[in-house]
Order: structure tokens, then sequence, then C-alpha cells
């Protein structure tokens, strides 16, 4: 058991927090079905309920990429993370400390996808800390939109969350995430404080050929969803060398329509213009370009790597061997022999509340800071 602190510990399993993120699944769940308010039972007025179903069609006025479609997909995800049957389990394995061990954690969220960054403000919460939040400019409003619902389901929790335009101001520790760039001057900037700053990362599938056209139909979800802009989307496959591509892109015909996606389609024309000048070999299909490339694992918007092997020896030496950059790895279990644990198809977009961005284990950070930091 990971615990904090001295003294009285209680097992994170019967953290008072967890009631009210349990109501917030449901809550989600109601938004991603479209389902309309369902009396106070839910928690809120009707007039609270509605404010956040605005919340969902504004996003796109405010960020492009973040379509109703894709902000109910990401509340779905949230909704199943937050059920009691996935939360049970998942704390049951850390204690908490007293509460004069409570902390001011700084967050720095990222927007790459929609309420990216809410698992952090989860943890954060069920550790029993206070979280100062800054959220991305590309967050559109969707954040302060949660937070205004947990201060209604539990106004304790919700008290304890400060969301910040400016400078961070006084923390105790700090949890960002952003690029391989932006991560060098979070170490540096903060280079005094416990930090569990988080970089760039990329998802991966490996075939083996006797992938069913249902899984690869589901393998498209792990490539369109969100634009293909979340660090769980797959940017890269790999295929046995005789692996006929027109399997995967028969599969992938549902997917047609993200090309009417202005924002979309544009990285797409833009990318296949400069390979195409670059006299670069291609495939494409009027919504996704096809580039073989067995160095790159981050394939640009609308486009996919993709790199044959005759051996899955070294598909998996590969794959070890960039597993700082590999956020996880979508493919039949046990493919790739102990070691590497694969994601099924389609399920990219799913992580457990165990699944921790980057491989850190954010509660155990969170609940073992030195005693020596500022309260």
């Amino acid at each position: 058991m990971e615990h904090g602190g001295v003294g009285m510990v209680q097992s994170l399993a019967h953290a008072p927090e967890r009631k009210a993120f349990e109501q917030l699944g449901v809550l989600f769940s109601a938004f991603a079905s479209q389902t309309p308010w369902g009396g106070h039972a839910t928690g809120l007025t009707e007039t609270e309920y509605t404010a956040f179903v605005r919340h969902i069609k504004q996003a796109e006025h405010q960020n492009g990429w973040f379509t109703s479609e894709n902000v109910r997909h990401a509340l779905g995800g949230l909704a199943d993370l937050l059920k009691p049957e996935a939360l049970a389990p998942w704390l049951a394995r850390y204690n908490r400390g007293p509460e004069d061990l409570q902390r001011t954690i700084g967050l720095v969220l990222a927007g790459n996808v929609p309420l990216v960054g809410f698992h952090d403000l989860l943890c954060v919460l069920l550790a029993g800390h206070r979280a100062r939040v800054k959220v991305s400019s590309q967050d559109a409003g969707l954040t302060s939109g949660v937070v205004e619902l947990l201060r209604v389901l539990d106004p304790g929790v919700g008290a304890r969350v400060e969301l910040v335009d400016g400078r961070l101001g006084d923390i105790d520790a700090i949890i960002a995430t952003g690029s391989d760039n932006t991560a060098r001057y979070f170490h540096h900037y903060f280079g005094g404080l416990p930090r569990m700053v988080r970089q760039g990362r990329v998802s991966v599938a490996v075939l083996d050929g006797s992938e069913t056209s249902d899984e690869l139909a589901a393998l498209g979800e792990d490539v369109f969803r969100y634009f293909g802009l979340g660090c769980r989307n797959v940017a890269k496959i790999y295929v046995p060398q005789d692996f006929d591509l027109d399997r995967f892109f028969g599969a992938i015909v549902p997917w047609h329509g993200i090309i009417q996606h202005h924002k979309y389609a544009n990285n797409y024309t833009y990318h296949k213009a400069i390979w195409l000048m670059d006299r670069v070999s291609l495939l494409e299909n009027g919504f996704l370009l096809v580039k073989e490339d067995e160095a790159a694992l981050a394939s640009p918007v609308g486009s996919l790597y993709v790199q044959r092997y005759t051996d899955l020896g070294v598909v998996k030496d590969v794959v070890q061997q960039q597993a700082g950059h590999i956020q996880c790895v979508v493919g039949h279990a046990g493919l790739l022999g102990p070691g590497v644990d694969l994601v099924p198809f389609g399920q990219s977009q799913f992580p457990g509340p165990a699944d921790y961005a980057d491989g850190m284990d954010t509660l155990k950070f969170l609940l073992t800071l030195p005693q020596g930091v500022n309260s």
C-alpha cells in the first residue's frame, strides 16, 4: 500500500470525494448520450444542467478541433473511468494521510483533446490536496464547466479548485504536461519544487495479419478519434511484410467524412503537397495519407506512418527502445510477448484510471510528497 506522511491513514477507496466524482460520472454519461435533464435526482437544477450542455455546444466555436461529437466521446470515456467498479480497485491500492498534509498542487493542463487534464485534477482532489489550475488556451471552457459541476455536487471539493489565468503563484508541487520543448522549460522554471513533467508521446499499433475486418475498423477509431491529436492516437502501424493495406483502407471507409472538417482537410492537403513536391511515395484514399517510414513515430494530422516487418522480435525491440516516446501499443494481447502490454483495437481512447499518462503514477507522486514542501 502506498501512503503519504505519518499518523492516521485511510484507504483512498473511502475517500470522501469519491461520491462526488461518481455522481459526476453519471452526469458525464448523460451528457455524452445527450440525455435530457433527469430531474433533481441528477444533483443539478435544469438551469445548471443546460449550462453544461451549452459548454459542449460552444466548445467548437472556441476550438475548432473540439466538435460536439468528440467532446461527448471524451465525456463518455470519463464516465466509464468514474464508475464505482473502476474507481474502487484503483483507489484500494493507496492510502491517504491526515488532513494536515494537504498541499497546493499546481496543474498545467494540455489542450490537445477535450478534458485531457481531468485525470490530474481527479488525482489531486482524491489525494486530499488543493488544485491551482492553469488550463490551456485551447481548453474551450470545458474544465471550468466541470469545476462548476463539482462545486454544485460537493461545494467542499469544488472549493479546493482554483483556476488561474496567469502565474500559478505559491504552490507546493507541480504537474505539467506539454511538448518536449515546454517540458524542458517546466523542469527549469519549477526546478525547486517536487514535480511531475510529461512530454509529447504518440501511440502505435502492431498487426500480425490475422486481424478481422471488425478489428481493422476498430483501429480506425484509434487513428482518427480527436483527429489524431491525442497521445493515445495511433500514429504509426507495424504490419507484416506481405500485409495488404487495401484491407485497412476498406475497413476505415466509415471515417471518410472526417475530410469535411476544414482544419483536418487543411492539414491533409498541406502535407500531401509537401510530400509530393519532395517526391515521397504515398498511398492515399481521399482522407488519409499513408507513408512508409522506418524512423519516425509521430505522423502529422491527416496521415499515418507504416513500417513493414519480417521479425516480430525486431518490432518488440523497437517498441521497448522507444518506450519513452510511446503512450500505448494497440494489437492482439500477447503478440509481443511478456513485458509489452497491448491495448485491444478500438480501445486506445478509453484508458482506465490506473493507465497513467507517460506511465507516471500520479497518485503515488501526490501521496508521497516530502514533508519539507510548503503547506
